[in-house]
Formats: structure tokens, sequence, C-alpha cells
């Protein structure tokens, strides 16, 4: 450890040893620990973000670090923070009420509670609500900021990508998955044949009922004594990952469908497919143009809507929709182009305008219909099954080696903004 380093590991644990400033009579002179940019950073931040992570630490049964490291470690994450947050005010990063709302909405379902039992466990255990959305205000912000440009830094190739698909890793990205539920009733291996055969008829008869509709799980739940089943939900697994027993025969159920009864030694056993993904996927696209008339100061949201009605209203009367696209259209990426939207595969655009092109029949051209960007009109031009197989295949090895490159980039990234900032420290 270097004089400075022991000299402020010193200087703050004095600081620390008599943090506790709300059990404390004692009042505590705040002061500056760091200077970074146009930021500072206070003794009494550092003191409470050092309360926290001690609790974090200790609620998980984990051996704190020393005193001295904690202090250093958590002044340097107070300062790479810092560093980030004045990027993201820089730039204009901003998180609206709506998606603080949400961020902590999803915090709490994650703790099992509402949002009203999350703010009321807070406060039961001491620490504020709104210094808790405050950090987690911060943390969207760092997020955005790093997402900007760390996904800039990372590049990836179509010759990655191959090189990956041939390894044995990537060609087990090709192979489905299979969501799997499976129920066991248990025979002893000493059963009589009689025995046997009731616990197959009991299977069977249950196995009807849920081919009639009912629930697997409350079906297979409402069996009792001595025809409880075992079992349980197997989760996603690839064929080969799958119990032998299985593997031939889950593959070849639908969605939503149960297999007759497979024997083995243990009992009968009754395999549920739940969900699937991957493997062959073939979707619908539809081949869609568009004109966009965006209300402003000079043209309010009716005289827009009227003027979209109007621009329907001719082409349906045999004036050309991509000439009065490429004349009144706002959407400036299509407009030159008649309009055109190419062929579009499903959840690529906004849900109203996923809607109305839903509904309009080929060669029709849509009522006129609202979404964020404005008012618009859509002409389908056509629609097709597409076989999108091979692309969601190279997407998905895509975002796995875009995931394996992002820590190494961020960390990069992270000690780069550290190096070029200016830092003092107290």
């Amino acid at each position: 450890m270097t004089i400075k380093q022991l000299a402020l590991a010193i200087g703050l644990a004095s600081l620390i040893a008599v943090a506790a400033p709300l059990r404390s009579a004692t009042q505590i002179l705040d002061q500056v620990v760091a200077i970074v940019d146009d930021d500072i950073i206070m003794a009494s931040e550092l003191r409470e973000r050092i309360s926290t992570l001690s609790e974090s630490i200790k609620a998980r049964g984990m051996k704190a670090p020393p005193e001295d490291e904690l202090i250093r470690e958590t002044l340097d994450r107070l300062i790479l923070e810092s560093i980030q947050l004045q990027m993201g005010q820089r730039v204009g990063v901003r998180i609206s009420d709506a998606q603080l709302n949400s961020a902590m909405q999803r915090v709490a379902a994650q703790n099992r509670m509402t949002l009203d039992e999350f703010r009321e466990a807070l406060e039961r255990s001491g620490q504020s609500y709104p210094a808790m959305r405050e950090q987690i205000r911060r943390e969207m912000i760092i997020q955005r900021v790093q997402g900007g440009n760390v996904n800039q830094r990372i590049q990836i190739t179509d010759q990655e990508v191959d090189n990956y698909l041939a390894t044995e890793d990537g060609q087990k990205m090709a192979q489905p998955e299979y969501h799997v539920l499976h129920a066991l009733l248990a025979v002893s291996p000493g059963a009589s044949a009689s025995e046997t055969r009731a616990a197959e008829a009991h299977v069977e008869q249950l196995l009807a009922r849920i081919r009639a509709g009912e629930s697997f799980t409350e079906v297979i739940g409402s069996s009792t004594g001595k025809y409880t089943f075992s079992g349980g939900d197997l989760g996603w697994r690839k064929r080969d990952d799958l119990p032998s027993l299985f593997a031939d025969v889950a593959p070849g159920l639908a969605q939503g469908e149960t297999s007759d009864p497979v024997r083995s030694d243990s009992g009968f056993h009754l395999v549920y497919m739940e969900a699937k993904r991957g493997g062959e996927q073939v979707i619908g696209q539809t081949k869609v143009r568009h004109i966009l008339v965006k209300p402003s100061e000079i043209m309010t949201d009716d005289q827009a809507r009227e003027l979209t009605a109007e621009l329907r209203s001719r082409a349906e009367s045999g004036e050309d929709f991509g000439d009065l696209a490429r004349e009144y259209s706002e959407d400036i990426g299509s407009a030159q182009e008649g309009g055109e939207l190419g062929w579009t595969s499903p959840g690529q655009m906004v849900p109203e305008f996923e809607k109305t092109m839903k509904a309009t029949a080929i060669d029709q051209v849509s009522e006129p219909f609202r979404t964020q960007f404005g008012w618009h009109i859509l002409q389908v031009e056509g629609r097709r099954q597409q076989d999108m197989t091979s692309e969601a295949i190279r997407s998905q090895a895509m975002n796995y080696l875009h995931d394996r490159k992002y820590q190494e980039e961020l960390d990069a990234w992270l000690r780069q903004i550290r190096d070029e900032a200016f830092v003092d420290i107290k």
C-alpha cells in the first residue's frame, strides 16, 4: 500500500468509525473525499454506501473484506459512477417518472412484493424509499451510458459467427429446445400383475381427462393416496439434455400435448410438452408501404388526420400510392421509395401499425390510424411464409458472442474513462 493509500484508508476509516449519524448524538461534520471532474464525493456519501454494502455482505452470510480494502473499492466505485453520470448529463440522458416507476415495480416483483409492500419493507428496515428511487435512477442512467459506449466498441464478423456455429456449442444452438413437464406414478418392482394393471388403468383415466381439456398439473395434482405422482418441471432442455427415457418421446409432441404412458422399471410416466422454441422457424411476413403525416406547430392533430383521410380517398380513387407517399409522407426513410417498408416480420412494427396491417387485405388501403409517430395510412402489397431458421440461428449466435465480449469491452472502457478523468482524492 502506498503512503497516499495508507493515509486515505486511515483518514476515511476514522470517518466511518464514527458513522451511523442517525444513531449518534454527536454531529459529524461532512467533508469532501474526492473531486471527480466537475463533481465531488462527500464523506457522508461514502459512509452511506459502505454501510449499505456491509449490510448486503452480512445478509448473504459472506465474510467482509478488510476495512481499508472496502473503503478503497467503494470509493473507486463512486468515482466511476460519478464519471458516468456526468457523461450521461452531458449527452442528455433522462429517466422519466414512468420509466422509473416501472423499474421500481420490477424490483418489488423480484422480491415477491407489491410496490406498496416493498416501500413498507424498506421503511421498516430503516431505508429511505426516495433514496432507493434515486439510486435506481442513477443505475438506469449508468446502464444507458455503458450500453451506448460499449456496444459501439463490439464488432462481430460473419467469420466469427461461422466459426462459432462450427463448434460443438454452436451446433447445439441450432437444436430446438423443449419445456417439458414430467409425472411418474411409481410401481414397485415386486408389485403383482393385478396391481400393475390397476396402476396403468389409473394413468390411462387421468390421461383421458387431460386430453379432454383439463390442466395437466391439476389432474396430476388431484391424484393422491397410493396413486400420488412424483416428478415436476424439467425446464427448458435440448434433446440431448433430456433423460434418455424421454429423448425419443418429447420431440414428437406438439405444444400442449401429453404422451402415451411410458413404462419403465420405476413405474408409469407421462410427459407433457409445455412449450417449444428454436429449431425450424417459419414466420408469416407482410409486404407493406405507408404514408406518415406528423402533427406540428403548423398542423394540428385533427388536420393531420384529415390529410391522411384525404390521401386515402385519392389512393382509393386510383392515384398511385407511391406517388402520394413521395409527395406527402414525412417518413424520411421510406418516402423517396414510395413509402415502401419491404417485408416485415411479426413484432417489427409498433403495436398500432401491426394491428392495422394484420386487419388490412392485400391491395387495400387502410383507414387512417394513429401511432406515436403521427397519422398513417398503409397498403398491404403481399403476404408470405418465410423460413427464417438460418437467420434466427445466426442472430442467436451473434447475441451470444456479443454478450461474451461485452464484459471484456466494458472493463476496458471503464479503465479508459477512469484514466482520462480528473480525479483528486483528498
